[in-house]
């Protein structure tokens, strides 16, 4: 790992890669951290999207009682709703502690230590599913909740390295292009998985260990490629002032950390359009976080799917958003990422619909489903990246982006939640997917009415000419 930079510029804050400095530099430390993302969307695309919903309710049924219960600390869960109940407690955990894992990174500079650790507490609990056999629902669900929330903290302190990596002008190429490597990876890790998956037997596997194989390498895997950005990525401090809160003073660890939170949380309301957009994105990226956790258990348990149909559905979902991602960036140039968001959650309404009608064991339509999701599924979020960077104000990215990563993956508890109730009520898959229309509506009606060139400038950060 390098040290930290500490160049100053004239006015006090240390100087901004993103928009100056060398060029060759510049483009290689951007290289360096599109690799995260290439290391993590493995755990997001094998784990979460594919093998482990499905594997982990067959886990959770096999331990259920004759009505189909479970009886985590003594609560009755059905089994089909135990994965998303895991997912949104992971998330509650995340919310947590990533706020003070970003006052902590912005007050000391040093985002890269955190990131290590983060990262490698991820890997390892994903790696650790291996061991997810007979009836040990338990253990699955504490690694998914260890794995996800430290994703969610990893994330937060990787996506604040945006501002300072680009300038004004190419973050939505830059974001765009972090998102493709992650699907890039992904696409490339499913190929190895299905072709491990459809010939177990040939291996002298059984189904399950070829499961349990697939879960465990994309932990190796996110550990193994964590390396380049660890290596390429430069911490930066930015010099502040006495009134920039109480946690830039320095403290305990945990006390100056829950300082700044309380300092950041009072300057986050200084900026008002900044928290207006956050809530747009809370609202409608939980639908689209719940619909790609939950998209496998619909197929599998709802639709009547083989695994095998759903890891050729998800990887062509990979091939589709990498063109997506990129295409997406591009119309961004034209139309303005606000408007292209838009346009891309006019679409994630229509999937909801057809996929409340999608007849069973029907893979074509299935896959033309897919296919869809694909299209707008890096794109929205990578643009949402970009764009949010552009409302954050200069020093204090890791702590911003806390909040943001609280919408990207920490806040977006509801969705699961959602999801999970209404299958425990009604029973059926379809009745819990369509329940997500509403996240897409109402974030549509709140970004709609976010000003975004205005929030620019109220951040104090230069205009894209298309924002």
């Amino acid at each position: 790992m390098t040290d930290v930079d500490t160049t100053e510029r004239p006015d006090g804050e240390a100087a901004d890669p993103g928009g100056s400095g060398d060029p060759a530099e510049r483009r290689r430390e951007q290289r360096g951290w599109y690799f995260y993302d290439f290391a993590c969307s493995v755990y997001s695309t094998s784990v979460v999207t594919v093998f482990l919903g499905p594997y982990l309710t067959s886990v959770a049924k096999a331990a259920a009682d004759a009505d189909g219960f479970v009886h985590p600390l003594g609560v009755p869960v059905r089994a089909g709703s135990l994965f998303a109940y895991a997912v949104s407690a992971s998330i509650v955990v995340a919310v947590l502690v990533m706020p003070l894992v970003g006052a902590a990174a912005d007050r000391t500079g040093r985002k890269k230590p955190l990131l290590a650790a983060s990262a490698y507490l991820g890997a390892a609990a994903t790696a650790g599913m291996f061991f997810l056999e007979g009836e040990r629902y338990l253990l699955g669900a504490f690694l998914l909740v260890v794995a996800n929330a430290s994703l969610s903290v990893s994330m937060a302190l990787y996506n604040a390295y945006l501002p300072q990596i680009a300038g004004p002008d190419e973050r939505d190429a830059v974001s765009s292009r972090g998102w493709a490597f992650g699907y890039t990876s992904g696409a490339l890790v499913l190929v190895l998985n299905l072709v491990l998956y459809s010939g177990h037997d040939s291996f002298g596997l059984s189904e399950g260990i070829a499961i349990r194989i697939c879960l465990a390498s994309a932990g190796l895997w996110w550990g193994a490629f964590t390396l380049v950005p660890l290596r390429r990525l430069r911490d930066r401090r930015i010099a502040r002032t006495a009134g920039d809160g109480p946690g830039a003073a320095g403290g305990g660890a945990v006390g100056g950390g829950w300082r700044q939170l309380a300092s950041t949380l009072r300057d986050m309301r200084r900026h008002p359009l900044t928290l207006a957009f956050l809530l747009a994105y809370l609202i409608y990226n939980d639908g689209v976080q719940t619909v790609i956790s939950q998209a496998s258990v619909y197929g599998s348990e709802e639709l009547g799917l083989d695994q095998t149909t759903l890891i050729t559905a998800v990887l062509l979902v990979q091939v589709l958003a990498v063109a997506g991602a990129l295409g997406m960036g591009r119309l961004a140039r034209v139309y303005g990422a606000k408007r292209t968001i838009l346009g891309s959650l006019a679409v994630w309404t229509v999937i909801l619909v057809a996929g409340y009608f999608l007849p069973a064991e029907a893979p074509v339509f299935f896959y033309c489903l897919a296919a869809a999701i694909g299209l707008v599924m890096g794109g929205s979020q990578a643009l949402s990246r970009s764009l949010f960077s552009h409302l954050v104000p200069r020093g204090k990215e890791a702590e911003y982006f806390s909040a943001y990563e609280m919408s990207d993956r920490g806040l977006s508890w509801l969705g699961p939640l959602v999801f999970g109730l209404a299958y425990q009520l009604t029973g059926s898959y379809r009745d819990a997917i369509i329940s997500l229309v509403i996240f897409f509506g109402v974030g549509s009606v709140l970004l709609a009415r976010v000003p975004v060139r205005r929030a620019v400038e109220a951040a104090g950060n230069p205009v894209p000419a298309r924002i």
